[in-house]
Formats: C-alpha cells, sequence, structure tokens
C-alpha cells in the first residue's frame, strides 16, 4: 500500500489506538526529559518532524504503529495533539480483519509485560492506558548505550526484551538498573544474541 500524505490537521493524542500492550516507562521518561531540554520555539519544529505514524482503522480511528512511547511522553507533557502520516487506509474493514492484516504486516505486538502473546481486545484503547513492560525500558537503553543498532525490523526492541527477558532477572532491574545495564551489555556482545536484529557483537 502506498504511504499517504500527512494528515495536516492535528489529531488528538487521547484519540490514538495503540498496537500494542506495553512501553517501557524508563523510556517514556527519557523523552519526556528531552522534550523539556526543547526551548519553546523548537518544540512546534519538532512536533513537526515528528510525525506519528498511524492505519486508518474501523470507525475511521487511528492506530498508531509505531512511537507509542513518544505519544505517551508528549501526552504526560501536556501535548494535546500531533500530526500523523497515514500509512495505509483500512477503515472500510471490519475489526477483526482489521487485526488480521496488522498482525501478518508486523504492524502489531499483541504481547503482555510478561512476554506472552494475548488476543487483539487486550490491546488498550488509549496511550494512556500503555502498561509498563521494564525489559523494553532495559532494551532501549542497552541500544542508547551501543548494545546493539537501531533496525528497522518491526518491534526490534521487543525481540531485544525478549531475549533480556529470559536471561536477567526482573528484581535486578527494579534494584540496581546499572548492574542490569551491564548484565545486558554482555549478553548483547555474546554469540546468543547473534540473531537478533542490529547485533553488533564480536563475530568469531
Amino acid at each position: 500500500m502506498a504511504i499517504r500524505e500527512p494528515i495536516l490537521k492535528p489529531v488528538p493524542i487521547a484519540e490514538l489506538r495503540p498496537t500494542q500492550i506495553t512501553v517501557g516507562y524508563r523510556e517514556v521518561e527519557e523523552k519526556r526529559r528531552r522534550w523539556r531540554e526543547h526551548d519553546t520555539d523548537k518544540k512546534a519544529e519538532f512536533l513537526g518532524a515528528h510525525m506519528i505514524p498511524t492505519l486508518l482503522g474501523p470507525k475511521k480511528r487511528h492506530y498508531v504503529i509505531d512511537h507509542h512511547h513518544l505519544g505517551r511522553a508528549l501526552q504526560l507533557e501536556g501535548v494535546e495533539t500531533v500530526l500523523v502520516t497515514v500509512v495505509a487506509d483500512l477503515h472500510k474493514l471490519d475489526k477483526d480483519a482489521f487485526w488480521t492484516v496488522c498482525d501478518h504486516r508486523a504492524w502489531s505486538h499483541p504481547y503482555d509485560a510478561e512476554g506472552v502473546r494475548v488476543g487483539f481486545d487486550d490491546i488498550p484503547k488509549t496511550v494512556a492506558d500503555l502498561v509498563d513492560d521494564p525489559y523494553r525500558s532495559l532494551a532501549g537503553e542497552l541500544r542508547r548505550a551501543g548494545g546493539f543498532a537501531k533496525d528497522t525490523t518491526p518491534f526490534s526492541e521487543f525481540l531485544w526484551a525478549d531475549f533480556l527477558r529470559r536471561r536477567v532477572k526482573a528484581k535486578r532491574i527494579r534494584t540496581d538498573f546499572s548492574a542490569a545495564l551491564e548484565e545486558a551489555m554482555a549478553l548483547a556482545k555474546s554469540q546468543e544474541a547473534g540473531y537478533l536484529p542490529g547485533w553488533c557483537g564480536p563475530v568469531e
């Protein structure tokens, strides 16, 4: 499907529908911090350069397919509207057909905070209701620290989160995030992680 022209009419963040269940709250807080660092006159420019990609779904609702963390961060910072880019117009589909298309096009990620796949009905109706997955935060911080490269693979950071979920104890993330990140960095450089998108560990 062809990429459509951006919709220049702002869309309220409160009306955006997620296509995933979780975000990393730590990641959201990092985006909030960066937003606050922008000069007031630079904030409009930032919003213009960071349009939210959406699908036009049933009832012509906008379903977010990327930048969930940014949307939530902006909402918490009091931003009410964002500009969107409609990637595909699927508004004529019924709900079941819509989610089937999303699933097959890797436009949705129906996995809960334990990394378990659940039903599409479990996906929150608003970005305000996105659930925290600490491993997604760990994966985001790991990428920023150079543990792996940004990759175009859909939901690549969730794949890393799932890899870390099986190896790093949740208690360590809660009580000593720096130690968890150090452990994650060692794991990221291992051959074990070689199948993951953006892997940049040593090649033997």
